[in-house]
């Protein structure tokens, strides 16, 4: 495949991707990253490959998660997209519509 034609398949899956997907990513990552979701002195052990994420792509999204770890999830799709690793943006794409899933399994420790 030549360079255009892969640039131009990555530009029509990023036109399939929604800003709210892209939110979605930054809060799993974020939760990735810290799934006691900053609480001092918890710390989690999770094993990522049993939520069917791969240790290649855990890392990625770890390092994404610890970048934005207090910002916002609302990051330019562009500059998301940018940061993840050819092995992530297939797992993202495939799994775009149930990230939101992350935080019902990780709710933040002080909500009732």
């Amino acid at each position: 495949m030549s360079r255009e034609n892969n640039e131009s398949l990555q530009i029509q899956e990023i036109n399939k991707l929604k800003p709210v997907h892209f939110a979605d990513l930054i809060r799993a990552a974020q939760l990735i990253f810290d799934p006691a979701t900053g609480v001092s002195g918890i710390y989690r052990k999770v094993d990522w490959k049993e939520f069917g994420i791969p240790d290649d792509v855990t890392e990625n999204l770890k390092a994404l998660g610890q970048e934005y770890r207090y910002a916002s999830p609302h990051v330019s799709p562009e500059i998301i997209w940018s940061k993840l690793t050819p092995a992530t943006r297939i797992w993202f794409f495939e799994n775009r519509d149930n990230l939101w899933q992350f935080e019902e399994f990780f709710p933040a420790l002080d909500e009732d």
